[in-house]
């Protein structure tokens, strides 16, 4: 059986997060994108902890779901945080997610934390002035069956391998300790391809989650598995640290050009750079004259030693936009317009599940039921058969599915 799953997502709790972000509705919208299993975001939190003990329940072994409810969403109890700290005269911001089969273990870490000075009640993503070494031992202290997982491991300002925060292999950051790293976050502005190019991440796992911080955001990224007897937290464990393509099957991946650090740039001036010239420009911007933001290209292409790849070595991927974005563009309207939600939910109640309709669903059914030219934006998006203004320094990049010519072409056809 497949399952989807969204590891990495956050709640009410966080700052710059929706208030709608319960776990009622999470489990909710889970259900209409097509998401099996979710994370619960932000354990940490005195105040989620208790929503989370209060609405929900034990499930399979390390997951959890909804009390009194028939809802299928199972959830994995997780929580993102922020490592902020010095080491060798270089302030290190590394951003990891901590994975935990228990609420209980969950509780025995944060209060190790709280124990260290922590204040976890700040924000559903604290900020810790402690090494994310020492992160690492205390969540396996607190169960040796967590997982610390580097989150969104590319981006600038606060990632493991980020251009302005981290270091240059994980064992520079985890030191003898690296070995219980299994796996890390792609993030939203890199792609599998761009990771294999470096060979030091070959014995690593690749995974993919939204990191959403509202309900609409839930599952733009995630992870697909397949287990004959049902999923729980061990086996998906197993499944990421083996890279078992029986089990593990793709990732689901935003296009990596529409994350908003793929290219070098500096946002307030409207300039972005490829990685050749930004070198040309010396790294500084030609505007304002000072430094540019080393997107996550350039700081792949740093660190990669190979090109050629051979894809079968890997888990394979596959890039989507997220449903509401591409029927916004059929009908040049905004995501959360009158037309764009009714044509949404109408695919929705006919056609299944967002992750069905964007992936599996045959585009003659999707045509019957919302137009021609949803169907043909979808079918050209399942081709990569789309344009992209690339994002740059904290703007996310700018999806086209049709050109100009080809816009031209769809007036002919009529609109629902």
């Amino acid at each position: 059986m497949k399952y989807i799953a969204d590891l990495h997502i956050h709640s009410k709790y966080s700052r710059a997060c929706s208030k709608e972000l319960t776990p009622v509705k999470i489990a909710e919208w889970c259900a209409k994108k097509g998401i099996d299993i979710v994370s619960t975001g932000d354990f940490t939190h005195p105040g989620w902890f208790a929503e989370l003990k209060e609405n929900l329940e034990p499930a399979e072994a390390g997951f959890y779901k909804l009390k009194k409810s028939n809802n299928k969403t199972r959830f994995l109890v997780s929580t993102e945080i922020s490592c902020i700290y010095k080491r060798h005269d270089k302030t290190r911001r590394v951003h990891l997610c901590i994975w935990m089969p228990t609420l209980e273990s969950a509780e025995k870490f944060t209060k190790m934390l709280t124990d260290r000075g922590a204040n976890v009640r700040s924000d559903g993503r604290p900020i810790l002035g402690i090494d994310s070494e020492e992160v690492l031992k205390m969540a396996m202290e607190s169960d040796t069956a967590a997982a610390v997982i580097p989150a969104h491991a590319w981006t600038p300002w606060f990632s493991v391998f980020g251009s302005q925060s981290g270091f240059d292999s994980l064992e520079e950051c985890f030191g003898e300790n690296s070995k219980y790293i299994f796996a890390i976050e792609t993030g939203l502005s890199s792609d599998p391809p761009m990771n294999w190019r470096v060979s030091a991440l070959d014995k690593i796992s690749l995974i993919s989650n939204s990191d959403a911080h509202s309900l609409e955001k839930l599952g733009r990224e995630a992870n697909v598995f397949s287990f004959d007897n049902g999923a729980d937290y061990n086996k998906i464990i197993k499944a990421i640290r083996e890279k078992n393509k029986n089990n593990f099957l793709y990732t689901i991946e935003f296009f990596p050009e529409e994350g908003k650090y793929h290219l070098d740039g500096h946002r307030d001036c409207k300039i972005s750079f490829i990685p050749e010239e930004t070198k040309k420009k010396n790294y500084l911007c030609p505007v304002c004259k000072k430094a540019l933001t080393v997107g996550v290209l350039h700081r792949v292409d740093k660190l990669a030693d190979r090109i050629q790849i051979n894809k079968d070595n890997f888990i394979p991927y596959k890039n989507v936009v997220p449903l509401a974005e591409i029927i916004a563009e059929c009908f040049e309207q905004g995501t959360k317009t009158k037309k764009v939600l009714e044509i949404y939910e109408k695919l929705l109640k006919n056609c299944g599940t967002e992750f069905e309709v964007l992936l599996e669903k045959p585009i003659e059914d999707i045509k019957k039921c919302a137009g021609e030219i949803v169907a043909l934006a979808i079918e050209k998006m399942r081709r990569g058969d789309i344009f992209i203004k690339p994002g740059f320094d904290g703007e996310f990049g700018v999806v086209k599915i049709f050109k100009p010519e080809e816009r031209k072409k769809l007036e002919q056809i009529k609109l629902l």
